[in-house]
């Protein structure tokens, strides 16, 4: 295979930060205003993939101050994003279009205790 720097510095960049990718993405769904499931948990240190999908005919909003994320999801559309790594604790997001609809992104300590 031949040496390609770019690829190296972006593996090297990112064992650097520490960050590990979640395997598997998570998914929010959001029916009648509200989310399902309300509370999602994630291992601490890990960045993670959310695949949120409305089943609603109108668009929501998917809004998080703790998280730094606002997204529209249009009507029975879906959007991709990506949060993380985060420290343990709870982040509340909330559909900023139907505003007492919330959910909670639940961080647990890494294995270790971290």
């Amino acid at each position: 295979m031949p040496y390609r720097p770019a690829l190296l510095s972006a593996a090297l960049l990112g064992l650097a930060a520490g960050a590990v990718l979640a395997a598997e993405p998570l998914q929010i769904e959001i029916q009648a205003q509200g989310f399902v499931p309300q509370e999602i948990q994630v291992p601490a240190g890990t960045k993670v993939q959310l695949i949120i999908k409305n089943d609603d005919a109108l668009p929501a909003e998917f809004e998080s101050y703790d998280l730094s994320r606002e997204i529209v999801v249009p009507a029975h559309g879906q959007v991709k994003l990506f949060i993380g790594p985060l420290d343990p604790g709870r982040y509340r997001f909330f559909n900023d279009f139907h505003q007492q609809s919330e959910g909670w992104v639940v961080v647990a300590p890494a294995a270790g205790g971290r």
